[in-house]
């Protein structure tokens, strides 16, 4: 997200309102946007499916569908998203940009053959007809492709690029839509596909842009796995992170107000609807995250760190440590502030007027709104002090930060899915508090001994892990070459 960052500060260097917003608004599409994308097809779509005719059952049974869609592709991508974040952030380090492009494939190709096995057998078991599993697996597979595409476009400058694929996913797959509506196919066939287009825009689009910018590339299109053993703690906090956001929904899945759809596809629109919109309160930290603490704190960050390669004196080095240290600390206050008033004004605003919105807002779902609201707080604080662990590699501090999170929610939401449905929200705000406090007394104490993290605590020789991924990797990269010159030799 550097790369991001730097670009972002010369927008935000020139002056005006206008300037000020476009800033924003890039860092918006480029950090939020396939997000916002699903929120609006889960509306979209819904509001459609009135229009052709369905019924309420062919709504839910449609939400549903791609809610779970939705979810198991994110857990699945996020097991390799940080990884491949890193790996990337390294080779362009190194000036490599030639091992990016090769790396996208070999991830996406892992997971869709994985994940394509793995939905695809609970597609064959879920009870909906033959074509509404293969239209759910075909939107997991471009799902997948598309959020691993999120994590090489961090690196790409093209924002006006970014920008016009996620308004013409949009207007495509709306169009496309009413086309089907008109010509009378079958409503829910019509919004799976809507769904479909919608995402398979973006896929290519995302992937014409990633051509464009990294080269071709050669060479093992599997390295990144030796990330694995480098960092294998990052792979593990990825998915604690995925569990941890959305595990208390599927948790509810099982509660009082669960309700069986079709088969095996459940939900719980008393608490999905209320979480659903509670979640937006925290987009506007996700864009200031990038748009401040990253444009502002990592000048000083990598000013600190570039001390200690090109021979610093002992006194620069303290003085940049406390500029650094107290950037830090006065841009997470702010974000934190703006997260704080974003979230009363959701909470106030969401309790004047969800109940006039065609969302079946009754008074209990409006108290799950509000717990939630203030749950999701609480996430974009840890969140957000945890990316920053990360950015001094404190891994060990990230780990423990992320397992908490995910092991206070889920016990607490499984604890309290069977009470009162006033507790309902409480068990994810709890695993929310937990995050936030852990990872900010983590961060900080990782902060008072940096200089001991940064000179003492090293390997004095370099040492490469020779772990599974590593033998596997060098395993993909034999067969490869064998493979390539059997076919140069014919």
């Amino acid at each position: 997200m550097a790369g991001i960052g730097f670009e972002l500060k010369k927008m935000f260097d020139k002056k005006g309102i206008l300037a000020t917003l476009k800033a924003y608004g890039y860092a918006g599409i480029v950090c939020i946007g396939p997000m916002i994308l699903g929120i609006i097809l889960l509306l979209g779509v819904r509001y459609m499916a009135g229009v052709g005719g369905a019924s309420e059952e062919e709504k839910e049974l449609i939400n549903c569908m791609v809610t779970y869609t939705l979810l198991a592709s994110m857990v699945l991508t996020n097991l390799f998203a940080l990884v491949t974040t890193r790996y990337t952030a390294d080779q362009l380090y190194m000036d490599k940009k030639e091992k990016i492009l090769p790396s996208f494939w070999g991830s996406a190709s892992i997971m869709l053959v994985i994940g394509g096995i793995l939905y695809g057998i609970f597609l064959a078991f879920s009870g909906v007809a033959l074509k509404y599993q293969v239209l759910c697996l075909s939107i997991f597979c471009e799902l997948i492709v598309v959020w691993t595409q999120i994590n090489y476009l961090t690196a790409i400058k093209d924002y006006k690029g970014v920008l016009l694929t996620f308004a013409a996913a949009l207007v495509v797959s709306f169009v496309a839509g009413y086309v089907m509506i008109l010509l009378h196919v079958e409503v829910i066939t019509a919004m799976m596909m809507t769904v479909c287009i919608a995402y398979g825009v973006m896929m290519v689009w995302y992937y014409l842009l990633l051509v464009r910018y990294f080269p071709k590339g050669e060479g093992n299109t599997f390295e990144f796995l030796k990330w694995f053993d480098r960092y294998p703690e990052l792979g593990i906090i990825g998915f604690n992170l995925s569990v941890g956001l959305f595990g208390h929904l599927v948790i509810m899945w099982s509660s009082p107000v669960k309700k069986q759809i079709a088969g095996l596809f459940y939900g719980a629109p008393t608490y999905d609807i209320a979480a659903l919109i509670a979640f937006l309160s925290i987009l506007i930290t996700t864009i200031n995250f990038v748009t401040s603490v990253e444009v502002n704190f990592y000048p000083k960050y990598r000013t600190y760190f570039s001390l200690f390669n090109d021979g610093g004196t002992l006194k620069d080095i303290e003085q940049a440590e406390r500029e650094m240290v107290s950037t830090l600390g006065q841009e997470l206050m702010y974000t934190f502030t703006k997260q704080f008033f974003t979230t009363v004004v959701f909470i106030i605003g969401g309790t004047m007027l969800l109940p006039y919105l065609p969302l079946g807002m009754s008074e209990d779902m409006l108290g799950i709104y509000r717990v939630l609201c203030i749950a999701y707080a609480f996430y974009a604080i840890g969140n957000a002090t945890m990316l920053i662990q990360l950015y001094f590699a404190d891994g060990k501090g990230a780990l423990i930060s992320s397992t908490s999170f995910m092991a206070v929610s889920l016990v607490a939401t499984w604890i309290t899915r069977t009470m009162s449905i006033k507790c309902y929200g409480i068990g994810f705000l709890l695993g929310g508090l937990t995050f936030a406090a852990v990872a900010l007394v983590l961060l900080f104490r990782y902060l008072d001994r940096i200089m001991y993290h940064v000179l003492c605590n090293q390997p004095l020789v370099a040492d490469e892990k020779q772990g599974k991924f590593t033998k596997l990797s060098n395993w993909a990269y034999t067969k490869e070459l064998k493979r390539r010159y059997k076919i140069e030799k014919r």
